[in-house]
């Protein structure tokens, strides 16, 4: 964090990549979808880059893979049905927590901080994969890509959770594995962390803009618990 800041009061977490591994959920439903227009099946290697910027995205590009654009844009109706009903067939049976998750929620709400997760994913596939994972109870609000107008990169999420709690950005911390959620919070406001092992376009995380990389959300937690002993110092 950077010194002389004040002391954070709340914690925005993305989902994808930062708190849950996915792709095997996506890699399910996503093969689902083109076998139904008989295209064969692909990895998680492919996959990966493709996750991130919403199902719409996530979506077209498992397509523009086999086809051209304008093929796609006339299956994408019938595409993205087909893999919303095979994402929730199966949502979470396949994803997994990521080490240091649950250790760093319980940190940061002992000591204080509020929690929001702000994710591109569908609030309708989010709650549930929040729900079974055990990670709901730690999240006073959750917001999705169809929450508000503009998904990240855009600041417009971070800013709807900074003022969800009544917030000033300088006083909230977003944390996130892509290049989506640190230009989203910087273009807010926010400090940003970001976890180098999520996804992030398939890009290295050492090209993100970002104020730390954290090796877990535990990490994360005593990073902000050890800023905020330093502003509280500083403030008295």
């Amino acid at each position: 964090m950077r010194p002389g800041a004040a002391a954070l009061q709340a914690v925005i977490i993305d989902l994808d990549g930062t708190m849950l591994d996915t792709v095997p959920d996506f890699e399910a439903a996503l093969n689902g979808m083109r076998a139904e227009f008989g295209l064969a099946p692909i990895d998680q290697a492919t996959i990966k880059p493709l996750v991130g910027k919403g199902s719409e995205k996530l979506v077209r590009g498992a397509l523009l893979l086999d086809w051209d654009a304008t093929r796609v844009e006339a299956a994408y109706e019938e595409a993205m049905a087909g893999y919303q009903r095979h994402y929730l067939a199966i949502n979470g049976q396949r994803s997994t927590l990521y080490d240091g998750v649950i250790e760093g929620l319980q940190d940061m709400r002992a000591q204080g901080l509020r929690l929001v997760c702000v994710t591109n994913k569908p609030v309708a596939f989010t709650l549930p994969l929040l729900e079974q994972k055990g990670l709901a109870p730690y999240f006073e609000r959750v917001f999705g890509g169809d929450s508000f107008a503009k998904k990240k990169p855009d600041p417009m999420p971070m800013l709807g959770a900074c003022a969800a709690f009544d917030l000033a950005p300088s006083r909230v911390v977003a944390i996130g594995d892509s290049s989506n959620d640190a230009e989203s919070a910087r273009a807010a406001g926010c400090f940003v962390l970001t976890v180098p092992y999520g996804y992030n376009h398939g890009r290295p995380v050492q090209e993100i803009k970002s104020d730390g990389i954290v090796g877990s959300l535990l990490e994360a937690a005593r990073l902000i618990g050890a800023h905020n002993a330093s502003a509280n110092q500083l403030s008295t």
